[in-house]
């Protein structure tokens, strides 16, 4: 009788693995041994050591390609359920060693040679493209896996749900949410907590209304939110919304759940951004009294708050009060301290403060210098500004768009508009991105100096490069128009800014009461200007 390739090998197996491990470790062998010695333990299902060989293979052996690994298994064995569990373990070693690349070619050209794969092998695959944000290859993966009906699980949408949201897919994410429901998985809490934390990391009302919902459907469905699914709604609504954020604590209360640092540290944060510090020193007390213990996040947090109230003596008592705790203060603490120095225009004790970051081993940043850079800006020396610009060159850190944002706002201020143009070309050469507030400082130093059809050049530039006008942009050429005597241009402009859909701020209707209306000029608008404020 006629032995087959597998079983033509069985006369020889124990040969070879006695070979191999009577061989010196050095010794390195051949592709043709360890496909050996793959089909022989394959057969004997001795799987541990298949994944100890193939780890060697793959991490200590001169690489070989997919297609010579698959030819030669082909070559040696003609059994197809243990070849496609070798090249399944091999995807597997491959994944596991964080070696993407081969994973996903040995992925692709697994069906060509018509070997099986399992959902354990493409999952573990699917993990790492998502950790290294292949977004587009962890779409190619999941189509694939259904075209070749390996079997999903509950694992395999959730990591594919996550690559979707972490690349900020979210309607794509949410016809995979779909697709489970069709295979009979239904969605579980890490499910729902990934796709919350989507929205919520997108942000903005519409973004937080869907993640308010998903939670609202959760419920609904019994799929049990925890901790970390209100921890996430509230760190996402305290950005814009301290009402949402305060109402979705009290519910998480009401679900019998306990507040953890996280979530206080969320809300004080929220509430010092927005100059609420008293309720934020409230919540503070609270968590202390629940036995939760503030730690640095809480501290920068709250001397933020003081900070941009322009509370110096009880930003610095606060950081006394921290550094006598031996809470470990970090850069943030460092930099918010040195910005509220410089705020109150003593540029003396902001750079004591940067000194004594060396004494504690805190490295300055690029924010530390851009406080300081602003500080002596502000306070019109501009020698000792430039010798910190040269201060950051010499320790390679490079400027940042504040950086650049504060030195052209300073040389506008100074009539340098034109100067300062040259700076925003160095930021496209460095490939850095002009913000709204960089092309608002040009335009507004363009107008200062009486030259409001260079600002309207350098809104055109804008426009070009992606930024359309906001408010603030349409203030500062409406003003810089009327200063200029060009009213009716300046009315053409309000007009647009209102077709636009933009609002008109406090800063708007001052512009049209004392540069328009008390010169006798009243602006051709439809009602839109009425204000009983």
């Amino acid at each position: 009788m006629e032995l087959n390739k597998s079983q033509q090998l069985v006369t020889t197996n124990w040969v070879t693995l006695q070979q191999y491990h009577s061989l010196p470790h050095k010794v390195t062998h051949s592709l043709e041994d360890y496909i050996k010695l793959f089909i022989m333990l394959a057969n004997d299902k001795r799987y541990p050591k298949i994944r100890s060989l193939l780890h060697k293979l793959v991490k200590h052996v001169k690489p070989v390609s997919n297609s010579a690994f698959f030819s030669t298994l082909l070559s040696f064995s003609d059994n197809s359920c243990a070849n496609s569990i070798i090249v399944d373990m091999l995807i597997l070693t491959y994944a596991n060693n964080g070696m993407c690349d081969l994973a996903f070619e040995a992925f692709k050209r697994a069906g060509d040679y018509g070997f099986k794969l399992s959902v354990v092998s493409c999952n573990s695959m699917l993990v790492l493209l998502v950790k290294e944000v292949r977004v587009a290859n962890v779409e190619f993966v999941y189509k694939v896996m259904n075209r070749r009906r390996i079997g999903f699980n509950l694992f395999t949408f959730n990591i594919v749900i996550n690559g979707l949201c972490k690349a900020g897919r979210l309607n794509k994410a949410g016809d995979v949410v779909e697709d489970m429901k069709v295979h009979g998985v239904m969605p579980n809490v890490v499910t729902y907590n990934t796709l919350i934390d989507g929205y919520c990391k997108r942000g903005g009302p519409g973004k937080m209304y869907k993640a308010d919902a998903l939670l609202k459907e959760m419920v609904e469905r019994r799929a049990c939110p925890n901790e970390i699914t209100y921890n996430t709604l509230i760190g996402g609504f305290c950005k814009d919304d301290l009402v949402a954020g305060m109402r979705v604590f009290k519910e998480m209360k009401q679900q019998g759940l306990t507040p953890g640092v996280i979530t206080y540290n969320s809300l004080i944060n929220g509430l010092c951004d927005n100059g609420k510090v008293d309720e934020a020193l409230g919540l503070r007390d609270e968590m202390v009294d629940f036995g939760l213990e503030p730690n640095i996040v809480t501290y920068n947090a709250i001397m933020n708050g003081f900070s941009k109230k322009r509370m110096l003596k009880e930003t610095r008592e606060l950081f006394d009060d921290i550094v006598k705790k031996g809470v470990a203060v970090n850069v943030l603490t460092f930099n918010t301290l040195i910005d509220a120095y410089c705020k109150a225009g003593k540029m003396e004790e902001a750079m004591a403060i940067r000194d004594l970051m060396s004494e504690r081993m805190v490295i300055p940043n690029v924010s530390t210098y851009n406080c300081l850079i602003g500080g002596y800006y502000r306070k019109g020396n501009k020698e000792m500004a430039n010798k910190l610009l040269d201060e950051m060159e010499e320790k390679s850190l490079k400027a940042d768009v504040v950086t650049y944002n504060i030195r052209i706002d300073a040389m506008c201020k100074n009539a340098e508009t034109r100067k300062a143009v040259r700076l925003l070309d160095e930021m496209s050469e460095k490939g850095l991105i002009p913000r709204h507030v960089t092309y608002n400082a040009l335009m507004a130093g363009y107008c200062g100096e009486g030259n409001p059809s260079a600002a309207l050049t350098l809104r055109r530039r804008m426009e070009k490069e992606g930024k359309s006008p906001n408010v603030v942009t349409y203030n500062v050429l409406i003003k810089g128009l009327c200063e200029k005597g060009k009213l009716e241009e300046a009315n053409g402009l309000l007009n647009e800014m209102l077709e636009k859909g933009l609002i008109p701020n406090r800063i708007t209707y001052d512009i049209i009461k004392e540069e328009m209306m008390e010169k006798g000029f009243v602006p051709n608008i439809d009602g839109h200007l009425y204000n009983d404020s």
